[in-house]
Formats: C-alpha cells, structure tokens, sequence
C-alpha cells in the first residue's frame, strides 16, 4: 500500500513538474522532508535495524526528486 502511494505521488509530482516547472518544487521538498523526517526516526533504531528502517524512506525520497526533475527535464525539451 505504501508503495502505491509514493509511485501515485511521483506522477502527480511529474505531471506537476511537466506543466507548472517552478510551482512544481514546493510539494516537491515538502515530501522530500516529510520522507526525510521518516528516515531519520527509522535510523534510530540500533544497528543493522535503523539501516533497514530507513532504507524505504531514502530510495522513497531519491525516486520523488528524479521524478521531479524528469518531468522539468522533458518539459524544457518541448518547443513551447
């Protein structure tokens, strides 16, 4: 379930960034600290433990900025 809501929050993300580039950044890092703020209460957890707790929160927030950027990307492609 958790994976089905960050893939759906990278589309609206690029989607977001394809048509409005600069307005686009805003949600952008407010998830990318929301996610953050995840992954760093989950490296708490000692050893091993806090490694694997805040591992889905860090690929989580790397695959919202690729997303992001993909779609200012391929907006500054287009002739409009």
């Amino acid at each position: 379930m958790v994976v089905v809501g960050i893939v759906a929050v990278c589309v609206v993300l690029a989607i977001l960034a394809f048509f409005v580039p600069r307005l686009s950044r805003y949600p952008e890092r407010g998830t990318q600290r929301t996610l953050g703020a995840g992954s760093r209460a989950g490296s708490k957890a000692p050893g091993i433990l806090g490694r694997l707790l805040s591992k889905p929160f860090s690929s989580s927030s790397k695959a919202v900025g690729r997303s992001g950027s993909a779609g200012r990307r391929t907006r500054s492609r287009f002739p409009f």
